[in-house]
């Protein structure tokens, strides 16, 4: 009776590290987290950074709209870890979250990296999960994650390509037998594409406009290529002659345009990857097509722009913003797969 309940006030959680989002799944529950990875937290005088007020969605509406001693901060940078102390605080509450503070046990954790990201970034994410209250941390890298989530043939001997385009590292790999045959890492995703619409925003009207809007506009009528249809959308931002708040009408073919060497950068990677396929692995591919995974994958028209480019099918995978944490829940609940796939 006793190991039924020590049973039932512990699990073990995977979880998808994001530059943009942090998504956690627990053993036996699913998907439990699924928060921005933001903290805010107090600054003093010298600029050091003391308590914790908020994490996850709640610091996200602090963006850019805090007071001069609370700084909302994203702990991580293109994949990784840029600030450790404020990461092991977020995952601390992310884990806590998960399993609750009546939890009897530490959990096992697994978490999804970048493929090519160091060894010294790897320790990084390992201490800080071990920091935050795991017992045992396990690296999965995310291409991998995000075949097995989007339901590829990971441990068979067939070629199967994912794209997946995170916050901020797009990852594209040609996986088989349960590992990694051809990859190709860019710090280009959706985070750069923001700032590239910032910048259009910028130098094309002479208006200000500030992260969270450009990721609005990027969700809203954000397109790899000009759309057939007509879109836009109205956003405000600050006028840089006169300094005053001023508004401006924005279309699809706007974002095309500010997209399209983020785009046209995707679209090498991917050819890239391409040309160093074994042939065998290639040949699969012609079959099973290029697969998108992460919120990246959702911008419109991208698979068009990749079919074009390529000649070959592209689809979106089913459910392209969890692909990795489902992915690396699966592992977790077949030990057998994360001894294959685990670092």
């Amino acid at each position: 009776m006793l190991e039924s309940a020590l049973g039932l006030l512990s699990c073990d959680l995977a979880i998808d590290l994001g530059t943009a989002n942090t998504l956690v799944y627990a053993t036996g529950r699913g998907l439990v987290v699924d928060e921005p990875s933001v903290v805010a937290m107090t600054k003093g005088p010298t600029g050091v950074v003391g308590r914790v007020l908020a994490v996850g969605a709640e610091a996200k509406r602090m963006v850019g709209r805090t007071p001069g001693n609370i700084v909302a901060v994203r702990p991580l940078k293109d994949g990784v870890i840029a600030d450790f102390e404020v990461t092991e605080a977020m995952l601390r509450y992310f884990m806590e979250q998960a399993v609750g503070r009546r939890t009897l046990k530490h959990p096992k954790v697994v978490v999804c990296i970048p493929y090519r990201i160091t060894e010294v970034e790897k320790r990084a994410v390992q201490e800080s999960a071990r920091s935050a209250g795991a017992r045992e941390v396990l690296l999965v890298p995310e291409p991998l994650a995000a075949a097995i989530g989007a339901g590829l043939p990971v441990t068979e001997p067939i070629g199967s390509m994912i794209v997946d385009i995170g916050g901020g590292t797009t990852e594209v790999a040609v996986i088989s037998i349960g590992g990694i045959a051809t990859t190709t890492s860019l710090r280009v995703a959706g985070d750069a594409m923001d700032e590239a619409i910032i910048s259009y925003v910028r130098r094309r009207y002479n208006v200000l406009i500030g992260e969270r809007t450009a990721e609005q506009i990027k969700l809203t009528i954000g397109c790899a290529a000009p759309p057939p249809e007509r879109m836009s959308l109205v956003v405000k931002g600050r006028d840089l002659s006169s300094g005053s708040p001023r508004q401006i009408e924005l279309t699809g073919e706007d974002t095309a345009e500010a997209l399209q060497d983020a785009v046209a950068q995707i679209v090498e990677a991917v050819r890239s990857t391409l040309e160093r396929t074994p042939p065998e692995l290639g040949a699969d591919i012609i079959d099973q097509g290029i697969v998108l995974a992460g919120g990246g994958a959702l911008l419109r028209h991208l698979d068009d722009v990749l079919r074009e480019a390529t000649g070959l099918p592209v689809v979106l995978a089913e459910d392209p913003l969890r692909c990795v944490v489902m992915g690396a829940g699966e592992c977790l609940e077949r030990p057998e797969l994360l001894k294959r796939v685990a670092l």
